[in-house]
């Protein structure tokens, strides 16, 4: 069961404070922690902050620009008819969980996602994969909407069209639904940051919360030194193959010589020449200290370093 939230005369700065109010589809990959772009701590911080961030890049545009083309190309290759909801759906059992879908089927009880992709995530779609982030923002949709069929459409941009049709998976769903409703409940609700997954969005996060360092303050470190000791470990390990991977660079350099490009069945490498030009900005400052002043940009950031007691 699901009530509908009429979208009729929302602005999108009104859509995107209705998304603050649950979990949208494109939240359950980075939630589930599979979505490439995302993490769990991004979402937290977007639902519990004031601010709303409209955004605005070429792939959000193109996106936008192509979904009607995207259902129209899928209505050619199934004879399946769609239309627009001008709804946002709330699950009447877990009202966290909200969705606002591309396009529901005529006459079948299923909906559709529509989605670019770049040439260069083509091998993503290949052999009737979906990237997985994808396959959770389609069954999120299910489990809100109790709809049995979702289909996923894609146009490869400038190589092809696709289409993946998704069915009903009670464990999937179920599992899905637990995981969002311990991080609505348990994170959102009280205001606890989900922990961290190593992604660069947690990154990013933890930058924005914490970005300056209150001068001269400590804190006694408990609970890590097995942890800190791994990272050493793990550091040993990168530096070793971060040397092998340059005897190797280093052996095909010496055998390319002065050539540019060298192949083989398996690989193309290049070698090619490359010229920058770069500031002098050690020079600027001694000899133009004023224009150095005027021109210099002042950066903020925290350097986080371990060393060993």
């Amino acid at each position: 069961m699901f009530e509908k939230i009429s979208l009729t005369g929302v602005d999108n700065a009104g859509w995107l404070r209705l998304r603050k109010s649950g979990i949208g589809g494109s939240d359950a990959g980075a939630i589930c922690g599979v979505n490439p772009y995302s993490s769990a701590m991004k979402v937290f911080q977007d639902k519990t902050s004031e601010a709303v961030e409209e955004q605005d890049n070429e792939a959000i545009r193109i996106g936008h620009d192509l979904e009607d083309y995207v259902a129209q190309r899928f209505t050619e290759a199934t004879g399946l008819k769609v239309r627009k909801s001008n709804f946002m759906y709330r699950s009447v059992e877990h009202p966290f969980m909200i969705a606002d879908v591309d396009r529901l089927v005529v006459g079948e009880d299923a909906g559709l996602e529509c989605k670019t992709a770049s040439v260069y995530n083509a091998d993503k779609w290949a052999d009737g994969n979906i990237p997985l982030h994808y396959i959770m923002q389609c069954y999120h949709y299910m489990a809100v909407t109790g709809k049995r069929i979702w289909y996923i459409a894609a146009v490869i941009l400038g190589r092809e069209f696709t289409y993946r049709k998704l069915e009903w998976d009670d464990e999937l769903i179920s599992r899905l639904t637990a995981i969002e409703d311990d991080f609505w409940n348990n994170h959102v609700v009280p205001g606890i940051i989900p922990p961290p997954d190593g992604s660069r969005a947690c990154d990013e996060v933890i930058e924005q919360y914490f970005h300056t360092a209150r001068k001269e303050s400590a804190i006694e470190l408990v609970g890590f030194d097995e942890k800190l000791r791994r990272r050493e470990e793990i550091l040993g390990f990168i530096s070793e193959l971060q040397e092998e991977q340059k005897q190797i660079e280093q052996e095909v350099k010496l055998f390319m010589q002065d050539n540019e490009f060298a192949s083989s069945e398996r690989f193309h490498v290049s070698w090619k020449n490359l010229d920058s030009t770069k500031l002098d900005t050690k020079r600027i400052r001694e000899e133009m200290p004023e224009l150095y002043a005027d021109y210099g940009k002042v950066s903020h950031s925290r350097r986080f370093e371990v060393k060993a007691a």
